[in-house]
């Protein structure tokens, strides 16, 4: 059952009211400080951070994972990169990358002492100046684990800042039950589908078992009972559809999907529609 509408009384952005102010009440303890996502596809790499000589490696370094991270650095054993280094060891499912060539610096456009963390899901960056002692291992894992976005990443009052910020404002919320059995097989189907609408929609997991996430399935007037379901969010516009499921398929995501999308695409033609037949 599909229903649209638009957000209500949560505020002027379901992401900033609805998912930062409400997720961040009452959180589960720790949950700010695991930021863990839905879906790693790559493991850290034994060696971290690998070292990175010239433009090739940092290429073929960021392409092999959904999310890397290179510290650019003048002096490899310097207080900036030693800090580097401690946070990596902290997240071992993330590459981590170190380079102290100025071509390579130069290529990507980045000062010494910087961090840079590249996700493929929006074909973004985010860079973190690590010049200052206050920028400290925890600092540079929390700026990660907040900007850390996958093909599909699990919301958590952390992964709800970077969500906020991404360049895509369109996404698609499963709203599931993590501890069900059918869930591998859930993810399966529906990163599956986030393959399709790769830099067009953000693929978001929600844990309905979690006591912080009650308001946002509430939000989209939902009950436990119909669950799993997909609920589709234009921020921009607050613009929203909601799809109770029997079961999680490809082909009923890329339908909902793509109709939502041919939705939008309308109405952003009917201005341009109204203005020619005033012409006319």
């Amino acid at each position: 059952m599909a229903r649209r509408g638009q957000a209500g009384t949560m505020g002027t952005s379901i992401f900033p009211c609805c998912f930062i102010i409400l997720l961040t009440r009452g959180s589960p303890a720790g949950c700010a400080g695991d930021g863990s996502s839905a879906s790693h596809s790559t493991a850290g790499t034994a060696e971290k951070p690998v070292l990175l000589n010239d433009i090739v490696d940092a290429e073929a370094f960021i392409s092999g994972a959904e999310v890397v991270v290179i510290g650019f650095f003048q002096e490899p054993q310097s207080p900036a990169a030693s800090r580097f280094r401690l946070a990596a060891g902290r997240i071992p499912e993330v590459p981590f990358g170190l380079s102290t060539g100025p071509a390579v610096l130069s290529h990507y456009g980045v000062a010494a002492n910087t961090v840079t963390l590249f996700r493929r899901v929006d074909n973004d960056r985010r860079d973190l100046d690590v010049n200052s002692k206050d920028v400290d291992a925890e600092k540079m894992t929390r700026f990660i684990r907040m900007n850390e976005l996958r093909l599909v990443t699990e919301y958590n009052p952390v992964t709800a800042i970077g969500v906020m910020q991404s360049s895509l404002q369109l996404h698609l919320l499963l709203i599931t039950d993590k501890m069900s059995p059918k869930h591998p097989k859930r993810m399966r189907r529906y990163r599956a589908a986030a393959e399709l609408f790769k830099g067009k929609i953000l693929f978001i997991l929600i844990d309905s078992n979690l006591k912080s996430n009650e308001r946002i399935v509430s939000f989209f007037k939902l009950k436990k009972s119909q669950l799993p379901a997909l609920a589709i969010f234009h921020s921009p516009d607050e613009e929203q559809d909601v799809l109770t499921l029997d079961e999680v398929s490809v082909e009923r995501i890329q339908d909902f999907c793509n109709r939502f999308l041919q939705r939008m695409q309308k109405k952003e033609d009917e201005p341009e529609e109204k203005a020619l037949s005033e012409e006319l």
